[in-house]
């Protein structure tokens, strides 16, 4: 098969199982409002990885060659919305009974997009797991796929996650702490995709 199918179907559930901004602001939305009020948000970040496998797989990373300029800019509006998205986290508190409406499906849509980790994801697909004479569409097909299933399962379980986390420290002294400590999570994955080796 021109695609190494299973052998980045592992790569994928090694990435998208472990803790990233994706779903550290999954575990945040769960936590916050709760796994069915998250599920809109949830379907949109699963998506929305769908609108970074396309463009690159049809070229982009051959645009990148040539103006590497825009993945450094992207790198870093990635950043700065990540840890806007922190900056929120840390402030929220547990309250369900508060009228705040959750984030939704468009809200989801453009986390992955703006998630370094995606990018760094989606390409290694492309030029780890794919062979040099497989067509576009059906490289792309496979990849999009693979990573569609794998987040399916897994960002719904962060989201849950969250939610019961949230069950066992709502009203308490922990809240704060806990939200704290899921926006500095947040903004350390950023900075180890940033400055740990994964590039764009």
């Amino acid at each position: 098969m021109s695609v190494a199918a299973t052998s980045f179907a592992l790569f994928a559930a090694s990435q998208v199982g472990t803790p990233g901004p994706a779903n550290m602001a999954l575990l945040a939305t769960g936590a916050r409002y709760g796994f069915r009020a998250a599920l809109p948000f949830v379907a949109g970040v699963a998506l929305g990885k769908q609108l970074v496998i396309w463009p690159v797989g049809y070229g982009l990373m051959q645009l990148a060659d040539g103006a590497p300029w825009l993945f450094d800019t992207l790198k870093w509006v990635s950043a700065a919305y990540i840890i806007w998205l922190a900056w929120r986290v840390a402030n929220l508190r547990l309250d369900t009974d508060a009228k705040v409406q959750a984030p939704g499906f468009l809200a989801g849509l453009i986390v992955h997009p703006l998630n370094p980790k995606a990018w760094a994801m989606i390409t290694a697909g492309f030029t780890a797991f794919t062979a040099p004479e497989t067509p576009v569409f059906q490289a792309t097909l496979t990849i999009a796929a693979i990573l569609l299933a794998v987040q399916v399962v897994l960002h719904p379980l962060w989201t849950y996650g969250g939610e019961r986390l949230a069950r066992t420290v709502a009203g308490t002294p922990r809240e704060r702490y806990l939200m704290w400590s899921l926006a500095a999570l947040t903004v350390a994955t950023v900075v180890f995709v940033l400055f740990g080796g994964a590039t764009l």
